[in-house]
């Protein structure tokens, strides 16, 4: 499956709603280990259709930024029947991700 672009518009239906648990990360374009992070997450998007994985640009939409009450990036929540139950920060490896899942 592809990751999915997460905005304050479709947030609530693509996350809160959603049937399966969410990977959402918390990037920016600016950021090293952002870039880093996000093939791994691809990667993950590919082999798992059991998980969702969105992306949220923070400069894009600072809202649902705050919303979460993201300080660091990047910041990846896991959201399980729309809460959030595992906030993970920083650069995470595929094995370590697949763990948590």
């Amino acid at each position: 499956m592809k990751e999915i672009t997460l905005t304050a518009a479709n947030f609530d239906d693509e996350v809160l709603a959603a049937g399966k648990p969410v990977l959402v990360d918390f990037w920016a374009t600016w950021c090293g280990p952002c870039r880093m992070q996000g093939p791994v997450l691809s990667a993950l998007a590919e082999k798992r259709e059991d998980v969702l994985v969105g992306k949220v640009n923070v400069d894009e939409e600072p809202e649902l930024a705050n919303r979460y009450g993201i300080a660091s990036i990047p910041t990846m929540i896991l959201f399980k029947d729309g809460k959030p139950v595992e906030t993970l920060v920083g650069f995470h490896p595929l094995e370590a991700l697949e763990e948590k899942l």
